[in-house]
């Protein structure tokens, strides 16, 4: 299944949290419907059918291990579980539940995509892919970025910048944009952005031209060069 086929119910009670989960899910090109509490989801199941649900456990009317048992109940629908529980026995009540990942907040809307992604491929509801931009090979699935045909070394925090410019690339991505995407909805220093988008610059450039291209005033772009031999 393509990700332009993927159904993705989001159910959270945080109005910043939930616009911001699900228009980076829709820039991924998955389809999503939205819900603020657990008694309006239960008819989006039904009418929605989704391939996975986004879940907060804490909610008004019904709790999101309610909604995972429901979910579990008609279809073996995947279940990611997005809460500020983060004890050993909210985690077990979670999977308990169904859950097929946890995710605690505040996290990075990054790391919450990378493993929708994950979730999706294990479940079989979507097929692996790799993001290529002229000699750039990124695969999000198995973490490994190539060059030229040569592996390139990244930590965590570079992948996912990486995988972030590369979803979006083309386009010119503020620090703003950037930070909230990769280091979470909380996340307030755009002086990261600079250092990190730096140091990964100059790990892909070792390799060929120069890939991330920095518009004054605005932010970042990602793109293959016009012309491969151009410094």
């Amino acid at each position: 299944m393509s990700a332009g086929g993927v159904r993705i119910l989001v159910v959270e009670d945080d109005d910043l949290l939930r616009a911001v989960i699900a228009d980076s899910l829709r820039d991924a090109g998955h389809l999503v419907e939205v819900s603020a509490d657990g008694a309006t989801a239960v008819p989006l199941m039904d009418s929605f059918r989704p391939d996975l649900a986004i879940l907060d456990v804490m909610l008004p009317h019904r709790s999101g291990l309610e909604l995972a048992r429901i979910l579990r109940g008609g279809a073996d629908v995947p279940v990611i579980f997005v809460t500020a529980l983060d004890g050993v026995d909210d985690r077990l009540a979670g999977f308990d539940a169904g859950a097929d990942d946890y995710l605690v907040k505040p996290f990075a809307v990054a790391e919450l995509l990378a493993r929708v992604t994950a979730v999706l491929r294990r479940s079989g509801r979507l097929s692996a892919q790799l993001i290529e931009i002229g000699d750039l090979i990124v695969d999000e699935d198995g973490g490994v970025v190539q060059r030229a045909g040569r592996p390139i070394e990244l930590t965590a925090t570079e992948r996912r910048l990486l995988v972030y410019l590369a979803r979006h690339r083309g386009r010119v991505l503020s620090k703003t944009q950037i930070l909230t995407q990769v280091w979470g909805y909380e996340a307030y220093d755009p002086n990261l952005v600079e250092a990190f988008v730096s140091g990964l610059r100059r790990k892909l450039d070792r390799h060929g031209p120069r890939l991330i291209h920095t518009v004054r005033g605005v932010g970042y772009r990602l793109a293959a060069p016009v012309d491969a031999g151009s410094p």
